[in-house]
């Protein structure tokens, strides 16, 4: 029998709910909201209760999953004639929603289109067969099962993009990273930090660097619990020290996340990233990225056209209870930032490594993946 993982699931579904690790109240205790309505979970996404590309897009597959059955389940109580046609209009509501809550990152799209796309071809398979009122139930459960094989797969992809990515850490490397990517930003295991998890179970011992990663301090209140809680060696260092760090040749490499890679190779991902792409090119550190083929987006052409997310000023200005400036001063808070490829040492995938050029090197890798299209479907007919 396999050991229990240290890091229960990110996101899952359980008893009717979305259920989701509480993000907001680590490090201090691990606590689990259930959404039971799609504006919960919207409000869930929005305050960072979940967040992470990939456990975004299964947040997003779970929603429209909810909204489905809490459809269908209201047709059954007799409010309503049962029908699979308004199922599949609450999915797409709920879509929209969802999608509308965190733009930069695709995953959340991609989940909840993947799901609408299964919960719409049940309806209309239902109104082919004449299913009458068993097309409403049809429609939730093909929904509910699309957004499981979702989940299932983000594991899969995870622990093959750990594989591939340990190949790149030397032993007892020194290895520097950013916000949090792993299992916290996934359904499970990780993708930046599930390269260094794969490395450690390896025996490649490597120690990590964490980033505090300001303003909502992701790798300290985030990155150091998960490394703590996997036994992996991690020392918490303020995000200004990464310069310092390789100018001692104290990092090796570097690996983070993104919330978006577009077409060409460039890198939305948590502010600072660039940064620190920029300061690893001067000291000649290598700078790889790990994302599952759906953060990559082949419609974006290039990091221009990424939509890059302002937050509210206060996570500028305050830490917990505590304010940081005098009332009134501005405050700026770009949630994210886009590297240009040309800083990317490789882009590694659950498929294998991309490296330049990222136009072809994305593609071929994309394009292995057919289930993962198309990120936009044709649009609804009104």
């Amino acid at each position: 029998m396999a050991a229990e993982d240290p890091i229960p699931r990110t996101v899952e579904w359980r008893d009717g709910a979305v259920r989701l690790i509480d993000q907001r109240e680590l490090p201090g205790r691990l606590q689990f909201l259930d959404c039971r309505t799609v504006d919960g979970l919207c409000e869930a996404i929005s305050s960072l209760a979940v967040r992470g590309a990939p456990a975004l897009g299964a947040a997003g597959a779970y929603g429209v999953a909810l909204a489905c059955r809490l459809d269908a389940d209201a047709a059954g109580d007799g409010g309503r004639a049962a029908s699979a046609a308004t199922v599949a209009r609450a999915a797409a509501e709920a879509a929209d929603r969802l999608i509308a809550t965190r733009p930069t990152a695709v995953n959340l799209a991609w989940g909840a289109r993947r799901v609408l796309v299964a919960a719409e071809a049940a309806a209309a398979g239902a109104a082919a067969g004449a299913a009458g009122g068993g097309g409403a139930e049809a429609v939730a459960r093909a929904a509910l099962e699309e957004a499981e094989r979702l989940a299932e797969q983000d594991v899969a992809d995870n622990r093959a993009l750990g594989r591939h990515g340990a190949v790149l850490v030397p032993d007892g490397a020194q290895v520097l990273t950013h916000c949090n990517a792993g299992a916290l930003a996934c359904v499970g295991y990780g993708t930046a930090l599930g390269v260094i998890r794969a490395a450690a179970e390896a025996g490649k011992m490597p120690r990590v660097w964490v980033d505090e990663t300001r303003p909502v301090l992701q790798g300290a209140r985030l990155t150091a619990w998960e490394l703590d809680r996997l036994g992996i060696a991690a020392t918490l260092v303020a995000d200004v020290m990464a310069g310092s760090l390789m100018a001692s040749g104290d990092v090796d490499l570097v690996v983070v996340g993104a919330d978006r890679v577009a077409a060409n190779g460039d890198v939305a991902n948590k502010i600072g990233t660039y940064s620190l792409a920029v300061l690893a090119a001067h000291h000649g550190v290598p700078f790889y990225v790990a994302a599952p083929t759906s953060t990559i987006d082949l419609a974006t052409p290039t990091g221009a056209a990424i939509p890059v997310e302002e937050r509210s000023p206060d996570e500028v200005r305050r830490v917990g209870g505590a304010s940081l400036a005098p009332a009134g001063v501005p405050a700026l808070n770009r949630a994210f930032d886009v590297t240009p490829a040309g800083l990317v040492t490789a882009i590694v995938t659950e498929l294998g490594l991309a490296r330049p050029p990222y136009d072809k090197s994305l593609r071929r890798l994309v394009e292995a993946a057919p289930h993962r299209l198309p990120l936009r479907p044709e649009p609804r007919p009104e």
